[in-house]
């Protein structure tokens, strides 16, 4: 009766989510309208729901039913009612590795294919390996925490003393289960900051140097501006965005991080900005471009039913209005420092090519993080000196 009930919830669920907003945010939405589901029901019809979208396009003739069982026995490795009930043969073959399943499930499903859950290859940037990151948009994100250089004992210790399961990466990264919550162990909101491993990752190409004038220029909630701060106080920094009420975030964000000293704009950049910027010049920029978002839809597997293929010429034709109204305000060499949160070579490789031939910027380095390989999200970096 269990699984029955759950069955009829998602249904519901599914049935009344529109699209037009993030899953996370219409759930919270959904069960605040819906107060007779109990945390434990919550708890299961969001996990349910999850793993249906990290079906992305596979099977999707299929019915509901059997969707929501493939999704559970690939995205689970615990037993559960859901899969005891409805396909019971396949409850003691729960805790085997994902390869071990992906071929359980083809043999009864002749027509599932990993690669139909990301139907979008002929996009992906170069290196990527199609099969892997399809794959592991089964396997939920962990959640990443950075610390405060010299806070790394204590984090530590009230860690194991909660009895946590962690991992730590090594200087102030730490892996943890998603959805593990820490408030209540930390009342100094300074003392980490939640941010993903290869958003981490993408600090070595900042390299500022004492004294410096730096632009985050799509700053959103200031996790970049934090990174470089961190790595030289000195200097001179200015965030913007388009949104006033995310450089609000970003405010309590460096209030806790103990930074005061800033300057903050809201630019709409895809419009020229000479009139409230035309004295300024930087020894650093860093562009956190929109995208597509496509290497972080682990974590937001709804993405990928709802995307249409051609967003990513939007998000193309968007981030070069963006780099001409903000390389003029670059000190020739100094780098630009271009970022993604895409696995599209549109929006990658062929954005710093075209920087190249557009504006004669020389590389110094790129990479596509490949987050897929670590539970993390997938993202691409360039250092480019004008």
């Amino acid at each position: 009766m269990k699984a029955i009930h759950q069955l009829a919830t998602v249904e519901q669920i599914l049935a009344h989510y529109q699209q037009d907003q993030p899953l996370h945010r219409f759930l919270a939405i959904y069960y605040r309208q819906n107060k007779q589901m109990g945390s434990k029901d919550r708890k299961i019809a969001s996990r349910l729901v999850y793993n249906y979208f990290r079906l992305g396009h596979a099977l999707h003739q299929e019915t509901l039913l059997n969707r929501l069982i493939i999704a559970e026995f690939l995205c689970n490795t615990i037993s559960n009612s859901f899969i005891a009930f409805y396909k019971p043969e396949w409850e003691t073959a729960v805790n085997l590795t994902l390869e071990e399943k992906l071929i359980i499930v083809k043999q009864e499903f002749p027509a599932f294919d990993v690669l139909d859950i990301f139907p979008f290859h002929k996009h992906l940037s170069e290196g990527v390996d199609s099969t892997l990151f399809c794959s592991k948009i089964l396997v939920q994100p962990d959640l990443y925490i950075r610390v405060r250089k010299g806070s790394e004992k204590r984090f530590t210790s009230t860690l194991l003393n909660a009895e946590i399961n962690f991992q730590h990466l090594g200087g102030q990264t730490y892996a943890l289960a998603n959805g593990t919550k820490l408030d209540h162990l930390f009342p100094d909101k300074g003392l980490y900051e939640v941010q993903d491993l290869s958003s981490q990752q993408v600090g070595h190409y900042f390299k500022p140097q004492k004294w410096d004038k730096w632009w985050d220029c799509c700053a959103a909630s200031g996790g970049k501006s934090l990174l470089v701060h961190q790595q030289q106080p000195d200097i001179k920094l200015l965030v913007s965005d388009i949104r006033a009420s995310i450089l609000d975030n970003l405010d309590e964000r460096f209030l806790h991080a103990g930074i005061g000293s800033y300057q903050k704009k809201v630019l709409d950049l895809t419009l020229d900005q000479s009139l409230f910027l035309h004295d300024y010049e930087f020894d650093g920029i860093i562009l956190d471009a929109p995208c597509s978002g496509s290497g972080t839809w682990g974590r937001t597997p709804e993405m990928i039913s709802q995307f249409q293929e051609h967003t990513i010429q939007f998000f193309q034709d968007l981030q070069r209005k963006i780099i001409r109204n903000v390389i003029s305000y670059l000190k020739p060499g100094k780098p630009l420092i271009y970022i993604t949160c895409s696995v599209f070579k549109e929006e990658n490789e062929a954005q710093v090519a075209w920087m190249q031939e557009e504006f004669k910027l020389q590389i110094e380095s790129q990479e596509l993080i490949k987050g897929y390989q670590h539970k993390a999200d997938t993202m691409f970096v360039a250092r480019l000196v004008k």
